[in-house]
């Protein structure tokens, strides 16, 4: 209970910092309001505050349930009556269930052998980032890019990209990711229509937040 009020108070002082002593404008209070709740929702989410700080072996529920939506995100973007390599199939029933350290150790062997294979470079980096707690570290960075450079009409790479960045708070970078996608997507991509919103979300929550710029 302690961890709760402690981010609570944290808060609640960041907005009040904001609020008086930066001079936020007013218009600028709810966007602001907004990105505090984003970042404890994602801290409920992928947090355990009210856990203590000595090691114990983690509760994968929440994992779980993360590595099952992604699994079936990135699948989504392939072609499911196509047979898929042993070693991605492997790799997927341990992210289903959180461990993305063993998938990504799966997917670096299998890559070994397939490294022209789009799908597995994809998987890597959502593995990589998924065992960083949704942080793109560069061994990610660099699968991601692997994924683009495979093949650039193909939207995923830079759509887990951004939604990454989103999580983490990176939104400009968020913007950014998802801007570039737009521009490399032709005009009438099935997916253009929800990246275009996005963008425009975030447009408007760094024009309201300075501290965003």
């Amino acid at each position: 209970m302690g961890g709760w009020l402690a981010i609570l108070s944290l808060t609640l002082v960041s907005f009040a910092i904001a609020a008086f002593t930066l001079r936020l404008p007013r218009e600028g209070f709810a966007v602001f309001g907004a990105v505090l709740l984003f970042g404890l929702v994602g801290y409920a989410w992928q947090g355990h505050p009210d856990q203590p700080g000595a090691p114990k072996e983690p509760d994968l529920s929440t994992d779980q349930e993360s590595g099952e939506g992604m699994v079936t995100a990135r699948r989504q973007l392939f072609d499911e009556t196509r047979a898929k390599p042993d070693y991605l199939v492997l790799s997927d029933g341990f992210a289903r269930r959180g461990k993305f350290s063993d998938a990504a150790g799966l997917l670096r062997q299998g890559l070994n052998d397939n490294p022209d294979h789009l799908e597995g470079w994809l998987a890597l980096g959502m593995a990589l980032t998924g065992h960083a707690d949704g942080v793109v570290t560069p061994a990610a960075f660099y699968a991601y890019g692997k994924a683009r450079e495979l093949d650039p009409a193909n939207p995923g790479a830079d759509f887990f990209l951004g939604i990454s960045f989103q999580q983490t708070g990176q939104f400009r970078a968020a913007r950014d990711t998802w801007a570039r996608l737009l521009a490399n997507s032709p005009e009438d991509a099935p997916w253009r229509p929800e990246i275009e919103a996005r963008v425009e979300r975030l447009d408007q929550m760094i024009a309201n937040a300075p501290m965003l710029q």
